[in-house]
């Protein structure tokens, strides 16, 4: 073997016997005890870069225990007996596919533009009602909208609507509508601020609307709304359950007869509506501010001399989205006035009402409080719980008084609170669930006079 080749075998036996000592080293290491001096040290503390120590919690932090605790009822109802059991019916439907199935069921025709959905609403302390709601877009022309509800409970309770919106240039709309209502369970409790529960009445009404109306959208969510139309009206003795009717109150001396029950009315109207709002369209932050006037006109065509009435209503509003996703919370001040034109005084349907679906304090009956004014502040809270639905916590104290607030005095206001869920698909057919109650005024020990449980399907 020659010198170089005798040199390259001795150099790689060196590399291999240096390749082996090395791996025996580090198995040696890896399975040798470890003495206190190979201990890992313990973890350093983290060290107080701004050399204090955390501030103590302020007034504020504490004094929100305070609201925490006072709404942890409401809070447990909303959560885990509403929106959490909701949640999972929402889920289990989506993974059974049931939305597509129902409304492959119900909507039918090209691109799902016509169908029909089921009515059902049940309003404790009045009749329920049960029904069918229509729709058909672009029915006879492009962008002409048809809506039809109808809704009965027997013979002496029927209702129904037909509307047709079209859609004009510009997210405008020209919509003619009218509605027919008959039913014998309305509530009368008399007017004024003071009027108690023991003094529940029942009424019938046979009423008839048609409108017509245009909508034009401005700036974010402003619009301006224009309105005319013609209604009538008459009344009669109702019933429901064991309560009196109303004129059998007035002849117990409870109250008098109200304005415009014994002949009805029949009158034509012009209603206006301008609204100023900063919110933008969803799914933008719901914050903002809110500016809205309202004014109905109505001469009444059967008086003679001539008389009528015009209502107005103005309303300021706040809402701040405290999370952008659409969690708001709003405050709303409302002052509503009714004011007779003529000699002839303002039927009391036509009067300043709270209660209801429509009106602010929704924990009252429809009609619950009559006069002919009325001041109104509304602390709201509403939150998405799943899709097109929202839930809502509410709390407003107001109440009716005489011309122009005549008479007001912070000892005869009312509490109304509410609890409830609503829809968002659509403005035609709403859905909701409400849970209310209302007390007494002030002065009188603002005790709970008044429970409201409400669900299904609302039009009329």
């Amino acid at each position: 073997m020659s010198r170089g080749l005798r040199s390259r075998a001795s150099t790689r036996l060196r590399v291999a016997r240096c390749g082996v000592l090395l791996a025996l080293f580090t198995v040696a290491l890896a399975i040798a005890p470890r003495g206190a001096a190979a201990e890992d040290p313990p973890p350093r503390p983290l060290p107080d870069y701004e050399g204090r120590p955390p501030p103590p919690p302020s007034a504020g932090d504490v004094a929100l225990w305070i609201p925490r605790v006072i709404f942890s009822p409401v809070y447990f109802v909303s959560e885990f007996l509403i929106r959490r059991p909701i949640g999972a019916l929402i889920t289990a439907a989506d993974r059974a596919n049931l939305p597509s199935t129902l409304y492959d069921f119900f909507a039918f025709g090209p691109n799902h533009k016509a169908g029909f959905v089921p009515l059902a609403f049940i309003d404790f302390g009045f009749k329920p009602s049960v029904g069918l709601y229509l729709f058909w877009d672009d029915a006879f022309f492009k962008g002409d909208d048809l809506r039809l509800h109808a809704s009965t409970w027997g013979a002496d309770w029927l209702a129904g609507s037909l509307t047709q919106r079209i859609r004009l240039p510009g997210a405008r709309s020209l919509t003619l509508g009218v509605v027919a209502i008959k039913r014998p369970d309305h509530v009368y409790y008399g007017m004024g601020p003071i009027t108690l529960e023991s003094a529940q009445s029942r009424y019938g009404e046979e009423f008839l609307d048609g409108t017509m109306t245009f909508d034009v959208p401005l700036w974010r969510s402003s619009r301006v709304q224009t309105a005319i139309g013609v209604r009538t009206a008459s009344f009669y003795d109702g019933h429901y359950g064991a309560d009196p009717t109303l004129t059998q109150q007035v002849r117990a001396g409870v109250f008098a007869l109200p304005p415009g029950f014994a002949d009805g009315y029949t009158a034509e109207t012009n209603r206006i509506l301008v609204a100023l709002d900063s919110r933008r369209k969803y799914p933008a932050s719901g914050s903002g501010v809110r500016l809205e006037g309202r004014a109905l006109l109505g001469n009444v065509l059967s008086q003679s001399p001539a008389s009528g009435w015009v209502r107005t209503d103005a309303t300021a509003a706040g809402y701040v989205d405290v999370d952008g996703h659409r969690r708001v919370i709003s405050l709303t001040a409302q002052a509503s006035f009714s004011d007779p034109l003529g000699p002839a005084p303002v039927p009391f349907t036509e009067l300043v009402s709270l209660g209801g679906d429509i009106e602010p304090m929704p924990g009252f009956f429809p009609g619950r409080l009559i006069d002919r004014s009325a001041a109104v502040a509304t602390l709201r809270y509403r939150w998405p719980i799943g899709p097109w639905l929202d839930g809502s916590m509410q709390a407003a104290v107001g109440n009716v008084f005489g011309d122009h607030l005549e008479g007001f005095d912070p000892g005869l206001l009312r509490l109304s609170a509410a609890l409830g869920i609503e829809s968002e698909s659509s403005p035609d057919n709403a859905i909701h669930l409400l849970i209310g109650f209302g007390t007494e005024t002030f002065d009188h020990g603002g005790q709970i006079d008044s429970f409201r449980l409400a669900f299904g399907t609302s039009r009329f």
